[in-house]
């Protein structure tokens, strides 16, 4: 281990990473067909990676492409239980010189891997995004290289920004400071299939702090994180500081969090698992198991709703409705899926739904003219197809967008919009994720009970907006729906949050609020020791208050 003495050494500050527009005549787009092309030629096997080295178990799945059942992308192994416990003990071995290497020295292999991924690895984190999880070009550059370079650039500065965070005085004779220590133990990240940012932040915001990781990515999407973990290994990350274990969920998640070792859990999923582990590791406190009480930092599900006021504009509210509901398909934590429109504004902004959606095209994720993809797996399909079916058979409801679907090619299911004159219709307040929007519409004198209602229909309280072009409304609804959205938008989509400009994360059953894209998420990862120096110590019990008078 290097240590450079006598150095005050400053983070660059970070700047968002440019958004590449991929259109016809561009060297990304050439750059990016050419990957596509290259990914689909091979057929990976995909090992576990553990304190460095690859292990491989027989036990294996394919790499699925949801918009193409023939396509083979090869397989990945799956660790079981002993594999497991391999990794929590690299984990742990790798932990005593990985904490007391300079924080800065830490920095510079994420900064590194920054760099990586922002030039030669790019095309190739994009093409596995779009091919295992069919997302288009600009939403895998989006995901896949723009914010997870940006999660690792600004996660850094916000790391310095917590170890600058010094108490703020030390009266003479005295001296104090504090220590931000990692967590006693390692971190267990357990990550979605649905964003390759956020399945590479899990793992490497603690591991920026000084933790060890055990990293669990999602069986659908193993492709894009696998391809990450090598990136990683070049920038210089050491054997075991991050181990990577796909896996079924029980065989990963009971070994790692029954560990005595287990310090935390950073995760992003759906409620009822990110509950039943709360649940799980509780009882384990219960059962004195742990060295500490485990960091619990969850994001899970939500019902992220548009409000638009009587003032709002129409275009701008359907187009908020289109892209907030259906970029990819739907299937993100804070997709658009219930809006409460006004009588007065109900048809044309119907109307211009129907007009934006039918210039869609929809299908492989190689043409680049399909905005539109296919959903992630078999599961999902059938989950999100089956509440459309609900809304076709309801008296209640109607679908006058969409509503068809077909899976003998791929996952594809149309882009749905379901309309309902009860307010608490099944699809206004359950979970789908999918490309499925319901919209109520609400007489416009009831636009403050709209607003009640809108915050009391849903368990989850993740991102929300607001349309109006009246100020009054608009200050109405911030009040109205303060706890309904850890993240609110005025006069925009309730998606598409960029790290450093709109930390992210919900509250209620939405998760713990931990805000990704922010220091707050950093300040998760370690556990801070206060430490008073004294210079002059006093030699003898006695206070003035003693003297005689």
């Amino acid at each position: 281990m290097s240590v450079l003495n006598n150095a005050g050494i400053n983070i660059p500050f970070p700047q968002n990473e440019p958004v590449l527009s991929y259109a016809p005549g561009t060297p990304e787009r050439q750059q990016l067909k050419a990957s596509l092309e290259e990914l689909k030629a091979q057929q990976l096997d995909i090992p576990l990676v553990i304190g460095g080295r690859e292990v491989r178990t027989g036990n294996t799945a394919k790499i699925a492409s949801p918009h193409d059942h023939s396509l083979d992308l090869g397989q990945y192994h799956k660790a079981g239980p002993q594999e497991v416990q391999m990794a929590i003990d690299a984990a742990m071995a790798a932990k005593p010189v990985w904490e007391n290497m300079r924080w800065e020295e830490r920095a510079s292999i994420f900064l590194k891997a920054a760099e990586l991924l922002a030039g030669p690895y790019r095309f190739l984190m994009n093409a596995a995004t779009m091919l295992n999880t069919s997302k288009s070009p600009l939403q895998a550059e989006i995901d896949a290289a723009c914010e997870l370079i940006d999660f690792l650039r600004f996660n850094v500065y916000f790391a310095q920004e917590v170890y600058a965070d010094q108490p703020l005085h030390s009266p003479s004779p005295i001296w104090n400071y504090v220590q931000n220590r990692p967590l006693e133990g390692f971190v267990f990240a357990v990550a979605p299939f649905n964003f390759a940012a956020i399945a590479g932040n899990l793992p490497t915001s603690p591991a920026i702090m000084g933790n060890t990781v055990v990293w669990k990515p999602a069986s659908s999407a193993v492709y894009a994180p696998y391809h990450f973990m090598k990136l990683l290994q070049e920038a210089g990350l050491p054997d075991g500081v991050i181990n990577f274990v796909p896996g079924s969920g029980s065989n990963v998640g009971n070994t790692c969090l029954d560990s005595p070792d287990f310090a935390g859990i950073h995760f992003t999923g759906s409620t009822p698992v990110f509950q039943s582990m709360w649940k799980q590791i509780g009882n384990n406190i219960a059962e004195n198991k742990y060295k500490s009480y485990p960091r619990i930092v969850g994001e899970t599900g939500g019902k992220d709703f548009i409000v638009a006021h009587p003032s709002s504009k129409v275009k701008a509210l359907a187009t908020a409705i289109v892209r907030g509901s259906f970029e990819y398909q739907g299937q993100k934590c804070s997709a658009a899926s219930r809006a409460y429109i006004p009588e007065s504004l109900w048809q044309p902004v119907l109307d211009e739904v129907k007009n934006q959606v039918s210039r869609f095209k929809i299908g492989d994720v190689c043409d680049f003219g399909n905005f539109f993809n296919a959903v992630i797996d078999q599961a999902a399909f059938s989950t999100i197809t089956e509440y459309i079916d609900y809304a076709a058979a309801a008296s209640d409801a109607e679908i006058p967008i969409g509503g068809k679907y077909d899976d003998s090619k791929g996952f594809f299911i149309e882009p749905t919009i379901i309309t309902t004159t009860n307010p608490h219709f099944k699809t206004m307040e359950e979970e789908i994720f999918g490309p499925v929007m319901t919209m109520y519409c609400y007489p416009d004198a009831e636009f403050e009970a709209t607003l009640e209602l809108c915050d009391q229909t849903s368990e989850y309280s993740l991102t929300g907006a607001i349309f109006s072009q009246d100020r009054q409304a608009v200050n109405l609804a911030l009040k109205k729906l303060e706890n309904a959205a850890g993240n609110f938008y005025i006069n925009d989509k309730p998606t598409g949050s960029v790290v450093g400009q709109q930390p992210f994360g919900g509250a209620r059953a939405s998760g713990t609020n931990d805000k990704a894209g922010s220091k707050q998420n950093l300040m998760r990862w370690n556990s801070v020791r206060s430490i008073k120096e004294n210079f002059v110590p006093p030699e003898s019990f006695e206070y003035p208050f003693l003297d005689a008078e």
